[in-house]
Parts: C-alpha cells; structure tokens; sequence
C-alpha cells in the first residue's frame, strides 16, 4: 500500500505528466452567461444537471435563480442530483432541500422525461460533466432529454464542457443490436467528443426516435481544442475520483462484465485490479462498503489479487491515447476458470458493444489482431464525427 506522501507525488506527477502536449483549464459554457441568459427570459426553465453543473464554485440552479430565471424542475442523471449515488443505484425523485424546486430522476424506471414531466417546460438546460466513454451514461441520459424535448415543443441548450478524454478515439463501435442505457449510439468506446458535439451528432444523425431533432443550442467554450489535457475540477461520480481513473477509466470499465474487481469499495476505483483466483500480480486489497460510493462491492471482504496501474500510466502518460486491451487480455490469461471470467447476463458484450470482442479474448487473440478488426468501422465513424466538431481537432 502507498503512503498518503506517495499518493500525493503521485497525484502531482498526473497534472505534470498530463501538461503534454497541452494543458489548458478552458471556459466552460455555463460561465457564458451573456450567450444563453437572454435565451431564458420569461421562459419555463428545467435544468438537467448534478454537482458538476457549477458556474465557478456557485451551482447553476442557484445561479440561475439570482439572476431572475424561472427555474420550474431539476432533472438529474444516474449517480443523483449531487452526484453521491454509486453506479446502479435507484435514483429517487425528490425536493432540492437547497432552492425547494422537484428533482426529478432520469435513471431506473424513468429515464426519459414523459409529457407530464415536460408539460411546464419550454427550455431544458443540459450542464453535466462527461467522460467521454460511451458506456458512461450521461449521453444516454442527454439522448433522451432531447428526444423529449423534441416531442414536447421544448428547446434544448447544452453549456458546453471538455471532454477529459477528447483526444484520441478508440475502440469497437457499438452494434446496435446491443444497444442499451450504456451503449445506444454506434459510437467507438472513446469517441472524442464534447458533450456539445455529441448533442449536435444525436440531431444530425438522425438517431433520436423516429428521426426527429430537437431545437438545440450549445453555448461553445472558450479556449477548448480536441488537444487539451483537461484535469477535471469536481470528480464526475462517486468512483471517479481523479485523473488517474478518468484516464484508464475507458480500458477498465470492460471488467465491469466480468468477475474482476476494479476496486469498487477500496480508496483506488478504476486504479486497481484483481480477483482471489488471479495468479498474476504483487498488489493486494479487499474491498469493503463504503458509504455512498460502494455500497455493496462486487468481492466484498474477499482479498484480491492483481495490479495497480497508476505508475504504469505515468510511464506512459505522454502517449496514453488509446483504449487499451492489455488489462484484460492479462487478466483472462491469469484467471484459472476461464468459464467463468465473464458474467452471464452478456452486460460484457454491452460494455463492449460487440459480441466478438469476448470471443476474440477467449481465442487467443493478441491486441494488434484485435485492434485491426475495428479499424474499418473507427474510419467511418471518425467521418461522421467531422461533421459536428465545434472545436480544432487532435493532431
């Protein structure tokens, strides 16, 4: 285990490691505020938001509501409105105890505003921090916010953010066959976009229900390009914790179809792997719940072995620009029962977005061969996202 010392060298040495090729903290959408307010007068306002939905260290609903607007509803994405939730868990609709105003949860059972929902809107404000996966299901819950709002006669302004991982794509795209709240756009795992550009690809592309398009607006930042290592300032979500697991996020999250632990219920999430039969690997940790973030984790009180990647990560951080299988791979040849390394309810194939990924893991295959398989449909894909790029591309 690291001391709290080497923890904190290890944290700096992200931020200096992420300063190449560029590192920038860019202006946000949300602090634009002369671009969207004029927008918002005398008009019924919903904000579709969690804690990372803050003009400075002010959040936007309270913003908003000094400014005068009419905020009427909070509507708010898996992990809640404060963004305490564990992944998975029931969001409930409630009352902000902060402004009064109903929240109403868009994970679980609804997901999508219905028409009573967006009966007394005329404009939703989209303001959530993604992570630029397409597993990570902040653009599910943008799709359906806009496909709402297209069918309610309600606008849509989306305050634009970085997209920590906005510099490269990779990855399967998602076979639609498979789609699901964690993949429902054919999109690579990483498709190196902002939220803002992901909206405008869900309109142009037709890929809202029936086709239709909502009226969309995004406020663009200022001083962003597809360039910038972006440090994110509040974690996303509970088990996002800092840079080190937003960045190896996109490779580590395939083991949620698995058995393997991440590290959900340790102080490493998305840092860590391992599981009690894994016979490779020095670093050990036993999961355990923890409050508001894992409550129940997969291997609880089980010690497990397996890798820690942060320094691995560092090593390679100038050049960390892709989706890496090699977790994976290493962990499916080190576990004795390869029957059971994947979970039955095929949530593998989902993360995945492919049913040949799995396949072609049990096979044998190596990553280089496994890679080229994509390359054909990653080339279409980075055609379609031309088209909607607010901002210079990566080099």
């Amino acid at each position: 285990m690291k001391t709290n010392i080497q923890k904190a060298i290890f944290a700096i040495a992200v931020i200096l490691a992420l300063a190449t090729p560029t590192m920038a903290q860019p202006v946000v959408g949300a602090a634009l505020m002369d671009e969207y307010l004029p927008l918002l007068i005398n008009k019924r306002v919903a904000v579709c938001g969690n804690h990372t939905s803050l003009v400075g260290n002010t959040h936007l609903v309270d913003t908003l509501l000094a400014r005068g607007v009419n905020v009427t509803t909070i509507f708010c994405p898996e992990h809640g409105f404060r963004g305490d939730a564990e992944a998975g868990a029931t969001i409930n609709s409630s009352v902000d105890a902060a402004t009064g105003l109903p929240i109403i949860s868009l994970y679980g059972s609804n997901k999508k505003p219905t028409p009573e929902q967006m009966a007394d809107i005329d404009i939703v404000i989209f303001d959530i921090q993604d992570v630029g996966c397409r597993f990570y299901t902040y653009i599910s819950t943008l799709h359906y916010v806009m496909e709402a709002a297209a069918e309610n006669d309600a606008a849509v302004i989306i305050l634009d953010r970085p997209n920590p991982n906005g510099y490269f794509i990779d990855g399967p795209v998602l076979d639609t066959a498979l789609r699901s709240f964690v993949g429902m756009h054919p999109v690579p795992v990483v498709h190196g976009m902002t939220i803002g550009e992901y909206g405008m690809m869900l309109n142009g592309e037709g890929w809202l229900a029936n086709g239709t398009q909502c009226a969309l607006n995004v406020v663009k930042m200022q001083g962003y390009d597809h360039n910038v290592r972006y440090t994110l300032p509040v974690a996303p979500s509970p088990n996002l914790q800092n840079a080190a697991a937003v960045y190896l996020y996109p490779s580590l999250c395939l083991f949620e179809g698995t058995v393997i632990s991440v590290g959900r219920g340790t102080d490493r999430p998305f840092e860590i792997y391992g599981h009690p039969a894994l016979t490779a690997g020095a670093y050990k940790f036993t999961p355990h719940p923890i409050p508001g973030v894992s409550e129940n984790p997969p291997l609880n009180g089980q010690e497990c072995r397996g890798f820690e990647l942060t320094d691995y990560a560092l090593a390679m951080w100038g050049s960390f620009n892709k989706f890496s299988l090699e977790y994976i791979l290493t962990a499916y040849k080190n576990f004795p029962k390869k029957d059971q390394f994947f979970l039955k309810n095929n949530f593998f194939d989902k993360l995945a977005g492919t049913t040949e990924l799995r396949k072609q893991i049990a096979a044998g295959m190596s990553e280089e061969e496994i890679r080229a398989t994509w390359q054909h449909d990653l080339d279409h894909f980075r055609e379609i996202r031309s088209l909607y790029l607010l901002y210079p591309d990566f080099q």
